[in-house]
């Protein structure tokens, strides 16, 4: 029987259970009335989670906007001024192509434009980039400081501390956790789900580690992989010419959202991932609703998702 591995996205999270159990209930729910919910337990398939957030943040969520509601509008968190931000004073201790990096998604997502979280940009900056993610500003700013530290951390294996008396390698971390959880799956399909920042480590381990082992099926959700200055850090493994990660036996399905702030800009990463110099990603855009277009459990209500997973399980 297929097996179905869960990798989250970025910021932080509830726990590793909890986190895993609405994942597998908002797939196996009919919001939406389609009467296309798949229980994988019921189909008698196993699933389990790479939780990767305790590296990154001190200790889980309660509720976050990302996974507990189905409808932003009745979560007061993200619509909270208070709410959690990650401290951003790393940001002034890095240089060279760290810096870079950061500063050119910085001026990619227009962050810096964004002074503070009760700023609003003036009419040129807002026509540039922003008219067309519906979001307040000041949760764009907040949006983009969980990508900006999550991104940097992980990819230039940033040491940090997340809570007192214990701090991380992220990027060995969160690959030796990658690698721990992979190497337990026993089946002949084995489909790994990921989202958000999920994609990125994901894809970096099946394309850039050596004994990663291999994957059946990959489906990517909301992701900042087609984003040039993610891409560069995969160099030299990657090329747009063959990006396609020899790890993956099957199917790469990559589902995106216009009005996502973190695919928006370039859902279909087709052209950027390569078989060879075909392109064979399955892109599909499943345009979901509300102004947090992010939400993973928005995008696993999408009847394009669902028929497409169903087809990666055989079922």
């Amino acid at each position: 029987m297929p097996h179905v591995t869960f990798i989250h996205g970025i910021s932080n999270k509830p726990e590793e259970n909890k986190l895993k159990r609405i994942w597998l209930d908002t797939l196996a729910n009919d919001f939406l009335g389609n009467n296309d919910g798949i229980d994988l337990g019921a189909n008698g398939i196993s699933s389990s989670m790479i939780y990767w957030a305790d590296v990154l943040y001190d200790k889980p969520e309660i509720e976050t906007m990302h996974e507990s509601t189905f409808n932003l509008e009745s979560n007061e968190a993200v619509a909270d001024k208070q709410a959690t931000d990650p401290d951003m004073a790393w940001r002034n201790n890095i240089t060279g192509d760290e810096k870079k990096l950061v500063d050119d998604l910085a001026a990619r997502f227009s962050f810096d434009v964004l002074v503070n979280d009760d700023s609003v940009p003036d009419e040129a900056e807002i026509a540039r980039t922003l008219e067309r993610i519906p979001l307040p500003w000041f949760i764009k700013r907040r949006l983009m400081k969980w990508l900006l530290k999550d991104v940097h951390h992980y990819l230039f294996n940033y040491n940090f501390s997340p809570r007192e008396g214990i701090s991380y390698k992220v990027q060995e971390e969160i690959r030796s956790r990658v690698l721990r959880k992979l190497n337990e799956v026993k089946t002949d399909n084995h489909i790994v789900i990921s989202h958000s920042m999920g994609t990125v480590i994901m894809y970096d381990c099946l394309k850039r580690i050596a004994d990663c082992p291999s994957i059946d099926g990959f489906m990517t959700v909301g992701s900042p992989l087609g984003i040039d200055e993610i891409q560069d850090k995969f160099s030299p493994e990657w090329s747009r010419q063959d990006g396609f990660p020899a790890k993956l036996k099957g199917e790469w399905v990559n589902i995106y959202d216009t009005l996502d702030p973190v695919t928006g800009f370039d859902g279909n990463i087709a052209n950027d991932y390569r078989q060879q110099g075909k392109e064979v990603i399955n892109v599909i855009n499943e345009q979901n609703w509300g102004p947090w277009r992010h939400n993973v459990t928005n995008y696993f209500c999408g009847p394009k998702l669902r028929a497409a997973l169903l087809t990666m399980l055989n079922i």
